[in-house]
């Protein structure tokens, strides 16, 4: 399986530490955030990595190279101008179009079991499998709902449905898709990928997701980021993939 990492985000609520560096690149702890995608996606054998870039990309490149200190493949995608979640892996079609890929957002870290992942996408047969867990705060992040199978079947209340009741999780920006979605995602221009999710669940096409268990919190803002170099420091997180 290939995974694209989207790490073209220009990090404007971070700033000023984003002034001149990209978040990927931002220290977690003793190393890169970008340093843990990847010790994670070597863990379960994902070694052809796709990355686009477009906030100080060149800096990503430099700091990175082809991936081979990692154990992994990596090209780069230049986006000259941003595309936004759902066009920048349209724009990546012809080289993750052939079969299942993974993808992870940059500014993530995670604690996640992707053979479990992997193996419930494949059980459940869906054009995308989103990985969700529950949350305090599900309106920070955009609520997903799902029916006793697992099926999402509302995404940010855009979709009426009159079923049961639905589990109201939110989306972690991990997820796998088969290449059906490329149909959902105009071409060259700026898309959010859930935009293209609602629109494919309004044609009823079968998403799920996914339950995930273990560590997960979002470093886009500069006081999780802050808290989350402390509890680096003091030794209370513990990733299974980071010796």
């Amino acid at each position: 399986m290939k995974a694209m990492i989207l790490a073209a985000g220009l990090g404007t609520r971070l700033r000023p530490l984003t002034d001149k560096l990209p978040k990927p690149l931002l220290p977690v702890g003793e190393k890169p955030l970008i340093h843990y995608h990847l010790a994670l996606l070597k863990k379960y054998g994902i070694t052809d990595i796709v990355m686009n870039t477009h906030y100080y990309g060149d800096k990503l490149i430099l700091a990175l190279g082809n991936g081979a200190r990692f154990g992994v493949r990596l090209t780069y995608a230049n986006e000259p101008t941003i595309l936004g979640t759902g066009g920048g892996i349209k724009n990546l079609q012809t080289v993750l179009g052939d079969e299942a890929f993974l993808v992870i957002n940059a500014d993530i870290l995670v604690d996640i079991n992707l053979d479990l992942l992997f193996a419930f996408h494949q059980k459940k047969g869906g054009a995308a499998t989103l990985a969700l867990r529950d949350d305090s705060d599900l309106t920070q992040y955009g609520i997903i709902e799902t029916d006793k199978d697992d099926r999402i079947r509302n995404i940010l209340s855009k979709v009426p449905y009159t079923g049961e009741v639905l589990r109201k999780r939110m989306f972690t920006g991990i997820h796998i898709l088969e290449p059906a979605v490329f149909d959902y995602i105009p071409p060259m221009i700026f898309y959010s990928i859930t935009d293209s999710y609602i629109e494919m669940l309004k044609k009823e096409a079968c998403l799920f997701g996914y339950s995930m268990e273990g560590y997960w919190t979002d470093i886009g803002v500069q006081k999780r980021y802050e808290e989350v170099n402390q509890e680096m420091k003091d030794g209370k997180i513990n990733l299974h993939y980071i010796p």
